[in-house]
């Protein structure tokens, strides 16, 4: 087996371990636990605000199975039409082995919430973990990467990472799940990617396909997840700098959110940038 199969397995098996870490904090260490509730109110909080209302629930309904199931296979399509059939069946295996993971593992890791009502009449949600909205959307994301051309593959692991990272702060603010299903999701999606990247690596190398390689310096595959980061620093300058007062009145009385928000930032990019280095020739 080759190198890069060999690190793309071993990225797989830290998914695995992270995904686990990930429950055994959110459900069985009581402070990490009170954070994971907290912030999940400070989301909804955030939601009550009108414009934020319609964007998330815009984003959430991207996700949701039905309309998931008309949109998402069109990646597939896409590699076909570039004469990557093997890369189609990987996209396939990503689709729907990442989703059928996360609704087995929602049966699995039974862990019982709290019950009632929040604030403006939101019911807390049931056990959800991991998030299959999440799941869908990285899955997704790291789909579009398989799908696409070399040169343009940092700038959709970029712009991807931002888009999965969108679906989990909406998840999150219109309380249809706790922030530790959302870094679950994320987290199931990546190890089904990276095995399909082992896989796909392994049979390129045993039955070359003669396909054109278009070889990406490090610097230029990594430059669009910094303009990515850049820009979200700019805008949260920008929105501050319109509404000092609340944005620091939100900030003190949410303090646990802002390093769960990054948190879930952090996660997406770097899994969707490492998914990316795994495939850069």
């Amino acid at each position: 087996m080759e190198i890069r199969a060999r690190w793309a397995l071993a990225g797989a098996a830290a998914c695995v371990g992270l995904l686990v870490a990930t429950w055994l904090a959110a459900f069985h260490v009581g402070s990490l636990r009170n954070a994971n509730l907290t912030t999940f109110f400070g989301f909804i909080d955030l939601h009550r605000h009108g414009a934020v209302q319609g964007i998330t629930g815009r984003l959430v309904w991207l996700c949701n199975p039905h309309t998931y199931v008309l949109w998402a296979p069109v990646v597939a399509v896409i590699a076909l039409l570039r004469g990557r059939p093997r890369a189609a069946l990987g996209i396939g295996a990503i689709l729907l082995g990442a989703n059928v993971t996360t609704e087995l593992l929602k049966k699995v890791l039974v862990e019982p919430q709290p019950a009632g009502l929040v604030g403006g009449g939101f019911p807390l949600p049931a056990t959800t973990f991991p998030s299959g909205h999440s799941t869908a959307a990285m899955a997704v994301v790291l789909c579009l990467m398989l799908a696409s051309p070399d040169r343009l593959r940092p700038l959709v692991a970029a712009l991807g990472a931002a888009f999965a990272v969108a679906i989990g702060y909406s998840l999150v603010a219109t309380a249809r799940h706790f922030p530790s299903d959302v870094f679950g999701g994320y987290l199931v999606a990546t190890a089904w990617a990276l095995v399909v990247v082992a896989a796909l690596s392994a049979a390129e190398r045993r039955w070359p396909s003669g396909a054109a390689v278009d070889r990406v310096s490090l610097r230029a595959a990594l430059v669009p997840q910094a303009a990515v980061v850049v820009a979200a620093v700019i805008l949260a300058g920008l929105v501050a700098l319109t509404r000092p007062h609340d944005v620091l009145a939100y900030v003190e009385v949410h303090k646990q959110l802002m390093v769960v928000a990054a948190g879930i930032a952090a996660l997406s990019v770097s899994l969707s940038t490492g998914v990316m280095l795994s495939l850069r020739r």
